[in-house]
């Protein structure tokens, strides 16, 4: 299990940081859903240097569409 460094050493999973992805997207602004170069800069916040492609690429794994598209179906359910 691959584990990515936080500012401390200390290991910080994969799977914590998809968590993290995932709250986040449940709490966006469904009006203006956060991009993935957006989901990075709150990461890094928390101490989470993580690649924009590494956000995309986790964002896969949870089966969560790019923001335009999560952006258009909030859209087309009636906002």
């Amino acid at each position: 299990h691959k584990s990515i460094s936080g500012d401390f050493g200390e290991g910080i999973s994969s799977l914590r940081i998809k968590e993290k992805i995932k709250k986040l997207i449940e709490n966006e602004d469904k009006t203006s859903p956060l991009s993935d170069i957006e989901i990075g800069e709150v990461l890094e916040k928390e101490n989470l240097k993580i690649a924009r492609r590494t956000v995309a690429k986790y964002r896969k794994q949870l089966h969560i569409p790019p923001s335009h598209i999560r952006k258009r179906k909030f859209k087309m359910e009636g906002a």
